[in-house]
């Protein structure tokens, strides 16, 4: 296939597009044209060949004739659908029962011969918009349902017995109102809001729809209003279709606004009229649209020095605090820290095949008298090293790199405080290295797999993969 021009271009193709049509000269004018706007098109002239190329090409979209030499389209659009595709009906003028019929089995759209390309164009953007608005919302949803499937709070202290107890108000509370009240979360970093947050998600009425996660401190400020409140075709140079706002996409379910005293003051007042009005506008649009959401925020400042400093509008602090958490940080919570260290070490060793490991007393020692400074979160990533980086089935103190001037009154031997100083030298990057090598071995070098169980994309795993060198 010719190199398209939209890689002359340099332009990212938008879609995958497979065209099965038998008319070869149309077939050509329609893929150099999709090529040119920057989509990424394979040609099949049968059923059959649009079989095989859908199994190895994997579209996003399928123009679909419904005549072709081996059977009617009809037979393939069933397929097509079943693997997510969608799929527009390309038909003659005296076939129109045949995309009445495509409509009702799946298609997205049809296009009566002779095609407008331009025409043609407009119907694959909507069906891109579409498609994408879709995966977006998929993707939520199924993501946040693996998150959220029996999530719990572990801990049997009196400072998480009593967030239990308040979480289990609160969901009771809201379970009763159309429109609940906003709900605030506060604590340390890596205390645990965002268990909170799904937990609370997790008991509603609407539990299956969306979760969406929002952390507002990773957001670019230049892209942060785009992201929450979406905009319209045309708002921007850019905007070249219509795109649904992270505020939308929880629609009837739960919008976690995670870090939200990073969230510019420019949009707060924006922000504060959504949470108020209960309604959304896209940028560049005069429409508003109705929001039936639930609103839980989460920070580790102090809102209220912010609100003093001017920093935070205080308007919007008194409407998201009607219903308040406060985490706990890991070091008021006693041996909670054995119980989740545990917790995490089980988690770790079944993810990897391997053999049960136990801490030594030094270890635990050590454990229960540090700090802490980055809570649950900075416990499950120690303790998952701790198990990858263990020769045998006792972790040690040379396999914890806890920084010693953080651990109160432990009494280490030259040799321990030695074995601790050498694990702390091994890097993050080193730590990522090893723990991808070891993935890859326990899948065979299944790069999707290998990705899977570590929790990222395919794509994050081969830019990983490169950065440290490793080969499949």
């Amino acid at each position: 296939m010719e190199e398209s021009a939209a890689h002359h271009a340099n332009v990212k193709p938008r879609m995958r597009i497979l065209l099965v049509e038998d008319e070869a000269v149309f077939a050509r004018a329609v893929a150099k044209r999709l090529q040119k706007a920057g989509y990424e098109c394979e040609h099949a002239e049968s059923i059959a060949d649009g079989r095989a190329l859908a199994r190895q090409f994997a579209p996003d979209l399928a123009l679909l004739d419904m005549r072709l030499p081996d059977g009617n389209g009809l037979e393939l659009l069933s397929d097509l659908v079943a693997k997510g595709v969608a799929v527009i009906v390309l038909t003659a003028h005296g076939d129109v029962m045949d995309a009445v019929n495509a409509m009702k089995q799946g298609a997205t759209d049809y296009i009566k011969k002779p095609v407008d390309l331009e025409e043609l164009l407009l119907a694959i953007e909507k069906a891109e918009n579409a498609t994408n608005l879709k995966r977006q919302l998929d993707y939520s949803r199924q993501r946040n349902s693996h998150e959220t499937e029996n999530i719990e709070m572990l801990g049997e202290s009196a400072p998480i017995q009593a967030i239990r107890t308040q979480v289990e108000r609160i969901a009771q509370l809201v379970s009763v109102e159309a429109a609940p009240p906003t709900i605030l979360i506060s604590g340390e970093t890596g205390t645990g809001k965002d268990v909170v947050a799904r937990l609370l998600h997790q008991s509603c009425k609407n539990s299956d729809r969306p979760f969406v996660h929002v952390d507002c401190a990773s957001l670019p400020s230049e892209l942060i209003e785009n992201e929450l409140f979406g905009h319209e075709k045309g708002a921007f140079t850019s905007a070249q279709n219509a795109r649904c706002g992270l505020i939308e996409a929880a629609e009837d379910g739960t919008l976690f606004l995670d870090e939200i005293g990073e969230l510019p003051l420019t949009l707060q007042a924006k922000l504060l009229n959504v949470l108020e009005r209960r309604v959304v506008r896209r940028i560049g649009s005069t429409k508003e649209r109705p929001v039936l959401a639930r609103f839980i925020a989460a920070t580790n400042r102090d809102l209220q020095q912010m609100v003093i400093d001017g920093r935070f509008r205080s308007d919007l602090f008194y409407r998201l605090n009607v219903l308040s958490l406060n985490m706990p940080p890991l070091r008021d919570r006693g041996s909670d820290v054995l119980l989740l260290a545990q917790h995490f070490a089980t988690h770790t060793e079944r993810r990897y095949g391997l053999e049960k490991r136990v801490f030594s007393p030094e270890v635990t020692e050590m454990l229960m008298r540090y700090r802490w400074p980055g809570n649950v979160r900075e416990l499950r990533h120690q303790i998952s090293r701790a198990v990858l980086l263990s020769k045998t089935a006792q972790i040690r103190l040379q396999d914890v790199a806890l920084p010693v001037e953080l651990v109160a009154n432990v009494k280490l031997t030259t040799t321990a405080t030695e074995d601790v100083a050498a694990a702390t030298r091994m890097t993050l990057d080193a730590a990522e290295k090893l723990m991808i090598e070891k993935t890859l071995e326990q899948t065979h070098f299944n790069i999707s797999e290998a990705a899977r169980q570590l929790g990222i994309t395919r794509m994050a795993m081969r830019y990983r993969m490169e950065k440290h060198g490793i080969r499949a």
